[in-house]
């Protein structure tokens, strides 16, 4: 696939240099040019680059500030230009992907390009996979009436499926939870305050910000200090319930 360049840089003799470099690369396509920051923000929307070449000392905003104004989508692949060592820890503190000191040596582009590549790679892949399994979410819910019946887990370059009756408990990891399932954790991208609202709300109960529970693996709760309890699973795991979750765990528990 064709990778989309943009090349940033105050001095159009060094942009010359970048864009003739990347001639001889038939799926670098530069797809524009900036003398300056302000020109790169402007620009960066209108042209979507995938890989971004952009000198460190420029007028105005300088290539590290510009990074940092940048929406994380549209810096995934940043290489930085400069003629000065002393800015290498900053490019990297930036998570850029490169540092290129000029003047800049074949063999050196030629491994930025390279590892460009297979960063870019990376993101599509994941990208890809992303839309699947939201295609797959999407699927199952509307088969199951809104409430989710099994997750897609994804495999190395394959997806499975794990059963909701499954899983023991959900644990949250910001955008991301881990699916407990016996002595194994799958994790998938979804927020465990989304996941709550697709569950089976008389099988699963959320006892903690960060965990959610199976009621029939749950074997004994305990009162513990300032209000709180905590539970035992079947397999002899122990986990909080905060007071703001213990009547509804309470409620479910009485249920016959």
């Amino acid at each position: 696939m064709n990778i989309r360049v943009l090349v940033v840089d105050d001095e159009p003799l060094a942009r010359v240099g970048i864009t003739t470099r990347l001639s001889a690369y038939s799926d670098m396509v530069v797809v524009g040019e900036c003398s300056t920051g302000e020109e790169a923000l402007t620009k960066i929307p209108q042209v979507s680059p995938d890989l971004i070449f952009v000198d460190v000392e420029m007028p105005g905003i300088s290539g590290l500030d510009l990074l940092r104004a940048l929406p994380r989508e549209q810096a995934k692949c940043i290489v930085f230009l400069t003629a000065h060592e002393e800015y290498a820890l900053d490019a990297f503190n930036v998570e850029a992907l490169d540092y290129l000191l000029k003047p800049i040596e074949d063999a050196r582009f030629a491994a930025c390009v390279d590892r460009a590549r297979r960063m870019l790679s990376l993101h599509r892949q994941e990208a890809n996979f992303e839309r699947l399994y939201g295609l797959l979410a999407i699927a199952d819910k509307q088969d199951s009436g809104g409430v989710i019946k099994r997750f897609p887990v994804r495999r190395g370059n394959e997806f499975s499926f794990v059963q909701v009756a499954d899983v023991d408990w959900i644990e949250g990891l910001g955008d991301y939870a881990g699916l407990h399932v016996g002595d194994r954790t799958h994790l998938i991208r979804e927020s465990l305050t989304l996941l709550e609202t697709r569950l089976d709300r008389m099988q699963f109960v959320r006892v903690h910000r960060s965990t959610i529970v199976q009621v029939e693996r749950i074997v004994r709760v305990e009162p513990a200090a300032n209000r709180d309890a905590v539970l035992t699973l079947r397999d002899g795991k122990t986990l909080r319930v905060s007071r703001t979750y213990r009547s509804r765990l309470v409620e479910l528990l009485q249920k016959p």
